[in-house]
């Protein structure tokens, strides 16, 4: 193994267990996580992990402006959102290739993607527009199918701070490019394009800080696979993989649509938009928070069903509470927030967690985010057919609160002990 390939390196090789004899072993004669130390691996790696949310966040708050001078319709507009996600489906199995050219060099190429697509999308015209996203979100798309791979592989001990790790720092960068984009559009020549493509710059420099990574096969293609037998087993065939799957979609979709329809939901009970707005950064800035004791859950056992299942039912609580006491949306908002931070990074450590070794978690990890990010794409556009449909808020609400219920019974699936 190549030391500098590891995200934080530790001190010793990383599956070597402490030395029972010197003292610095568990009682109970279990294999203890080696000490480790921050590297430069860490602090690229979460320079990358930045830059997964900033190119599709500042969109939000320009879309008014965008339509204003593209000339888009609504519907034209609502692709502009979903697209991204169907992305992320659709080319999630482009992650297999991380076999063929490892792991570091295709995190490489989707910073490159990243960078082009935000500069072909801030060109000025519609097709761009719409090339450009479909671009930065393939970029996007394999990383976010990487990334757990990487962190089961170098970081085998400690996938739940880990993946604690990347999630706040990609949320945080998430949160911080939607607070500027107004202003940047505001005081930069070149208004939305401006703004949008300021991010380019971002991803540059990751790659720039990435590339000694990317010199560094962790191992070439024809390497060994010692788990080749249990590999004959396709992930798709386990109810754990599926149940994990499952997991990470519903709490997506629930995250896409109070994103996406919240607001409306906001200002049709009294709320001005500053206000619904308001509100939604609360809800982001908790989900963040939630990671600083994510941590802490996570280290509790490797089972996982507790958390999993009340989580989510915190998750049904306040939805419930928007549904029947809209006038108090701001403490439902914020255990709205606490719950999804919750289950956002339990979802993805489950597939490290849930995963023999990190081939089987790069396999995993296709699986689950190309279906779940399919069942997120049906999410706002399910949630709108019902508000239609049912000529109100009460038919949605209700389904989504089902949705909530539904996630907490395969949530219980997901976070036995196990592994694929």
């Amino acid at each position: 193994m190549h030391q500098s390939a590891n995200l934080l390196s530790p001190a010793a090789t990383p599956t070597r267990p402490y030395d029972h004899g010197a003292g610095r072993g568990r009682p109970d004669g279990a294999t203890a996580p080696p000490p480790f130390k921050l590297g430069y691996g860490a602090l690229a790696f979460l320079l990358l992990a930045a830059n997964l949310r900033p190119a599709l966040t500042s969109v939000g708050p320009l879309l008014d402006a965008i339509r204003t001078s593209l000339g888009l319709s609504g519907v034209a507009a609502g692709l502009l959102a979903t697209l991204p996600l169907l992305v992320f489906a659709g080319f999630a199995a482009l992650a297999r290739l991380g076999d063929v050219l490892g792991i570091e060099r295709m995190l490489a190429a989707c910073l490159i993607l990243t960078a082009s697509g935000i500069l072909v999308r801030s060109a000025g015209s519609t097709v761009a527009l719409f090339a450009g996203t479909a671009i930065l979100a393939t970029g996007i798309g394999v990383a976010n199918v990487l990334v757990p791979s990487l962190i089961k592989r170098d970081y085998p001990h400690q996938v739940g701070a880990m993946t604690t790790a990347y999630v706040m720092v990609m949320s945080l960068a998430g949160a911080a490019a939607t607070g500027l984009a107004t202003p940047l559009a505001h005081h930069l020549a070149g208004g939305w394009r401006s703004s949008l493509a300021i991010w380019a710059a971002f991803a540059v420099l990751a790659l720039v800080c990435w590339l000694p990574q990317a010199r560094n096969r962790h191992e070439p293609p024809t390497a060994s696979r010692p788990e080749d037998g249990a590999d004959a087993q396709p992930v798709w065939r386990s109810l754990l993989a599926w149940q994990v799957t499952l997991f990470m979609g519903l709490q997506f979709l629930i995250y896409y649509v109070t994103i996406g329809w919240m607001p409306l939901y906001l200002a049709d009970h009294g709320d001005t938009p500053a206000q619904a707005g308001w509100l939604l950064t609360l809800y982001q800035v908790l989900a963040f928070g939630a990671g600083f004791v994510a941590p802490a859950l996570l280290r509790r056992g490797r089972d996982r069903r507790a958390l999993a299942v009340l989580a989510s039912l915190v998750t049904t609580l306040a939805m419930l509470g928007m549904l029947l006491a809209p006038e108090l949306a701001a403490p439902w908002l914020a255990i709205l927030g606490l719950s999804f931070g919750v289950t956002f990074i339990l979802a993805f450590a489950l597939v490290g967690m849930r995963a023999r070794d990190h081939r089987r978690a790069a396999t995993l990890s296709t699986m689950s985010q190309a279906t779940a990010y399919l069942i997120a794409a049906t999410g706002p556009v399910a949630f709108g057919w019902l508000h239609d449909l049912g000529r109100g808020w009460i038919v949605p609400m209700l389904c989504l609160i089902a949705v909530t219920i539904v996630q907490a019974a395969v949530g219980f699936g997901a976070g036995r002990a196990g592994q694929i």
